[in-house]
């Protein structure tokens, strides 16, 4: 799927299967809602997504605070002449989860014309909190090339 095409009343079912053959689906994220400034994912606990020991690696809760964040800012811009890129990630790990799978929930804070900043609260399927991240995407205009 062409990316300048995204927008948030596409159907999330399109949405995963844009995402096929990536670290988002080799991670099992899927994308569950969308609206305008927020993004519902989850993602399992698995031997996929586990540190050794037997519990959810915090760089898989970061790949799915960016990824969630980072799609909510596509959703907000004209993708075909713009692009959103990660520029930075900060989380606090609060909780653990060793079974089932997280919920993500991702909150525009800032919309800006350069920057977005979202806040993404990661919970265990209880609703227990697990990791709060803070995600800023840099919004930049296309080249000819369309990179």
């Amino acid at each position: 799927m062409d990316l300048s095409q995204l927008n948030a009343n596409i159907p999330v079912d399109l949405l995963n299967a844009s995402m096929q053959n990536s670290l988002i689906s080799n991670l099992g994220i899927q994308i569950e809602a969308v609206s305008e400034g927020e993004v519902v994912a989850t993602m399992p606990v698995s031997e996929k997504t586990m540190r050794p020991g037997g519990i959810l690696h915090g760089g898989a809760n970061l790949a799915l605070a960016e990824t969630i964040a980072g799609l909510g800012s596509i959703l907000l811009i004209d993708s075909a002449e713009y692009d959103a890129r990660g520029i930075q990630v900060s989380a606090n790990h609060v909780g653990g989860a060793k079974e089932g799978q997280v919920v993500a929930t991702a909150k525009i804070i800032h919309r800006g014309k350069q920057t977005h900043i979202w806040n993404v609260d990661i919970t265990r399927q209880d609703g227990k909190l697990i990791s709060s991240a803070r995600v800023t995407n840099m919004i930049i205009k296309k080249d000819d090339q369309g990179r």
